[in-house]
């Protein structure tokens, strides 16, 4: 029974802490609402039912596999760029000196500053969204991949050489493996990331997606289900990061066997 308590525990304080937030919306929405009668419109009741309705339409569901499989392609580029460039860099001291301050420079630059020059040179439609959810996943992957290779274990490279392993082998065999958790970390803060870079970009004159359809909302003056775009945008975000969570759990409960 003991052992039942402590693994719901932080269930119950994350349900408390859920409801805490819809406790504070309801306050806020009905300070408000007695000043301005648009408030009305953001209430959690008008929120969850403009939800419920929305999730009846199955062109919404059309919007949310456009914005997913965005988020899957970006991702997909971003690590076909991003890990092999970390296994480079951490293994190479030089390598890292050279391109860490080029790295640093770029990352810090909001990848939602490059939307009006990736619209000219690319156009309109998914290719600039691509580019940018790229750029903007790109270096927690980078960053992450590295520091994994830096902190593998000399022990293990020791004995791959005294195997006499070739340098696929000792890639594929041990350090592969031995970065692969700070590789998911990094895919974990690339999605968070992404999330909140996906919708600026799908306003950028595509005509499907979260973005577009809460323009959509917006000019149509449905403001409860604009509310409501808002609240699924959470909900579909926490699923993503929970799902890398538990992606990260699994392979770290596997390698621990």
């Amino acid at each position: 029974m003991a052992a039942l308590r402590t693994q719901l525990r932080p269930w119950g304080l994350g349900l408390l802490g859920l409801g805490s937030v819809f406790a504070l919306w309801w306050l806020g929405m009905a300070l408000f609402s007695s000043g301005a009668g648009l408030a009305a419109l953001f209430t959690p009741q008008a929120t969850l039912s403009s939800l419920f309705e929305l999730l009846q339409r199955p062109e919404l569901f059309e919007h949310v596999w456009v914005s997913l499989k965005r988020i899957f392609i970006g991702l997909a580029l971003a690590l076909l760029i991003g890990v092999p460039l970390g296994l480079l860099v951490g293994s190479w001291r030089n390598l890292e000196w050279a391109t860490t301050p080029a790295f640093q420079f770029l990352r810090m630059i909001s990848p939602l500053s490059w939307m009006p020059i990736a619209v000219m040179l690319m156009g309109v439609g998914d290719q600039p969204i691509y580019f940018l959810l790229a750029f903007a996943a790109v270096w927690p992957i980078l960053l992450n991949t590295a520091a994994g290779v830096k902190q593998l274990d000399s022990r293990w490279l020791q004995l791959a050489r005294s195997l006499s392993a070739s340098r696929w082998e000792t890639l594929s065999r041990v350090v592969i493996p031995g970065v692969l958790g700070h590789v998911l970390t990094g895919v974990r803060l690339a999605i968070g990331i992404l999330w909140i870079v996906l919708v600026p970009c799908e306003m950028l004159g595509v005509s499907a997606g979260l973005g577009y359809y809460i323009l959509d909302t917006r000019d149509r003056l449905a403001y409860s289900e604009l509310m409501a775009m808002v609240l699924l945008i959470g909900v579909l975000g926490f699923c993503l990061d929970a799902s890398a969570r538990a992606l990260y759990a699994r392979w770290s409960h596997g390698a621990g066997r």
